[in-house]
């Protein structure tokens, strides 16, 4: 945590105060664009949203930072942020930044850039932008007359990035006969969500996909998905999609109205590219936080899983050097580096019915592969106390694992996205896993005391 500027995923906080504020996001527009102007020419970097009533100011503001640093500015309106680092690689942009603060409610907003490759920025180049920042130093490049930026409107980003998702669905494929719940979240899914699945074939029933700028993720998409859950029951669906507020996040539900989310479908997707031998070098790669029936479903067959730090930016960087294709987060950020090298919720879909189709089962019967170790979770809201060292949290969960004995696991780790230490244990008796996260609250509350 600490007083740096870029979290997990980006910049994140309440809309109008700091870090984000209009000021803070002009400040970084102009940074962003000092760290990618490499060469001597006019740059471009393309600046994507979600429905939040507060992107406009910061898609302006962003826009104004870079423009006077001599950047040419893209703008794509709504876009789901895997469809932003698509359209900047297809436009051989030289970065992008996603205006966004994924599945928070709408008073929060956030800021994700995205380098050359449409990769997330790793931390050196985070820490730079800052460093330029809280210097100054950001203020000494002011281009004059015809070198100034400019700023234009891509009108058919959303059609763009839904003929890209449709062209990793398996060619001859179709959709037809299947009825699908489709929950957008009231976010940047509102369009392709839908329209993508209607022109494959699928019977399409669409939820939560009229924004007004307040009502992003309120009651709906990947982190409220009930509504989702019910419409498939009630609607007799096939299955059920849960989006997050920019789509870089999924959950799902079978045709039994059960919920699967980041660890089922990466079972469900291991154990297909295992068996097709497509899954690079056997190894799905996830977090810290996955459950360890990941391990159980995939293992027995021969698969390999390899845990990261928390964030698809790290669980894409960790693909890299795994020579893995398939990696993800419980929270349905699931990353297919053959198509895309963000998380991607939309492809993801894809590929889960690509699955229905080819083999001709239900969803319920792909995911009976997957069986959850019972976990609770905790949270510990950090005021003005003793703020602990991830050395000190983390001996503190590794003697909570001794005496489980091998039984389960314990994560303990301070938030990317909130003002909160995150406890999670994992046990064979869900009881047992609850009362230890409770024990866990309050060793660190009495850490945070001391």
């Amino acid at each position: 945590m600490g007083d740096r500027l870029f979290g997990t995923d980006g910049v994140r906080g309440v809309a109008n105060e700091y870090p984000m504020t209009v000021e803070m996001a002009l400040k970084i527009g102009r940074a962003t664009g000092t760290i990618f102007q490499r060469e001597n020419r006019q740059h471009t970097v393309l600046i994507g949203k979600d429905t939040r009533r507060s992107c406009y100011m910061f898609e302006n503001a962003l826009t104004a930072g870079l423009c006077s640093v001599g950047v040419r500015v893209l703008l794509t309106g709504p876009l789901p942020t895997p469809g932003v680092s698509y359209i900047m690689r297809s436009l051989r942009c030289d970065g992008a930044i996603m205006i966004s603060a994924s599945h928070n409610p709408y008073y929060d907003n956030g800021i994700k850039i995205f380098g050359p490759d449409g990769y997330k920025i790793p931390d050196e180049v985070e820490d730079e932008i800052e460093r330029l920042i809280k210097t100054g130093e950001v203020d000494q490049l002011r281009p004059k007359g015809e070198k100034i930026g400019t700023a234009k409107r891509i009108d058919d980003a959303v059609g763009r990035y839904i003929e890209f998702v449709k062209a990793t669905f398996p060619k001859g494929m179709r959709l037809d006969g299947l009825k699908i719940v489709v929950d957008c979240a009231n976010g940047a899914m509102y369009k392709v969500g839908p329209d993508t699945l209607s022109e494959l074939g699928a019977t399409v029933i669409p939820i939560a996909n009229e924004p007004n700028g307040i009502n992003i993720n309120d009651k709906c998409g990947s982190v409220y998905p009930e509504e989702m859950r019910a419409q498939v029951i009630r609607e007799k669906a096939d299955v059920g999609i849960a989006f997050d507020g920019d789509g870089d996040r999924i959950v799902m539900a079978d045709n039994q109205g059960r919920l699967l989310d980041g660890n089922a479908i990466l079972a469900i997707l291991g154990y297909d590219f295992i068996k097709r031998k497509v899954l690079g070098n056997n190894t799905v790669v996830t977090t810290v936080m996955a459950n360890a029936g990941l391990e159980r479903a995939l293992v027995p067959f021969g698969g390999r899983v390899v845990r990261t730090k928390v964030g698809d930016r790290m669980v894409a960087e960790s693909l890299k050097r795994e020579s893995s294709n398939l990696g993800g987060e419980p929270s349905g950020h699931i990353v297919l580096l053959d198509y895309n090298v963000t998380g991607d919720a939309m492809i993801a879909a894809l590929q889960v019915l690509a699955i229905m189709v080819r083999v001709d089962q239900p969803l319920s019967e792909l995911a009976s592969i997957y069986q959850p170790l019972p976990e609770y979770h905790e949270k510990v809201q950090i005021n003005e106390g003793k703020m602990p060292s991830e050395e000190e949290l983390d001996k503190i969960a590794r003697k909570c694992e001794t005496e489980l004995n091998g039984e389960g696991r314990v994560v303990i780790r301070y938030s990317g996205t909130e003002p909160v230490i995150r406890i999670m244990v994992q046990h064979r008796e869900l009881k047992k896993a609850e009362a230890y996260c409770k024990e866990l609250v309050e060793r660190v509350i009495s850490l945070i005391n001391s």
